[in-house]
């Protein structure tokens, strides 16, 4: 009976290991102070101060020049945001929120009777691109999988985000 027991921990060890690696990455290096975009050279930085630990090629929304201003015009917001939460259990594998909108987004929209929208990410693609365009999200910044397991490691909540054209 203690052989049988004894062979099902090994047979069940083995399975769990079998599972792969985990999408959730340690980081103990410097802290990123501030993330930094540029949307016309579909690039991102995580930066220390202003020495870059971190650089990354992005993909944007589909409409992609101009700033976020209203639900649904495919844009990504232009401006400084910061990071006010964090999903594990991301359709796009895992994801960091954005603060947009801020309040001059929203007085703008409403200004114009319209929603300034949300939900604006940083995430991955958990194969959502599929041969789409470079630019194939709704709004969000978006890197490969591989690339937010190490974003998500290192960004802690309140990080600022500096958005540029």
């Amino acid at each position: 009976m203690i052989f049988g027991r004894r062979a099902f921990l090994v047979a069940a060890l083995a399975a769990l290991g079998a599972c792969g690696e985990s999408k959730f990455r340690h980081y103990d290096g410097p802290e990123v102070t501030r993330i930094v975009i540029f949307k016309e050279k579909r690039v991102m930085y995580l930066l220390h101060g202003n020495k870059a630990l971190r650089k990354y090629r992005i993909g944007l929304g589909g409409n992609p020049v101009g700033p976020k201003q209203f639900e649904g015009d495919m844009r990504t917001p232009e401006g400084v945001y910061f990071i006010d939460r964090r999903n594990p259990n991301s359709r796009y594998h895992l994801s960091l929120g954005i603060s947009y909108p801020n309040a001059r987004d929203i007085a703008f929209a409403r200004a114009q009777g319209r929603s300034p929208g949300g939900d604006i990410f940083i995430h991955g693609e958990a194969g959502q691109k599929n041969g789409k365009s470079p630019d194939w999200t709704a709004g969000c910044i978006a890197v490969t999988d591989d690339e937010i397991e190490e974003i998500y490691a290192m960004v802690r909540l309140g990080t600022p985000v500096h958005i540029y054209p």
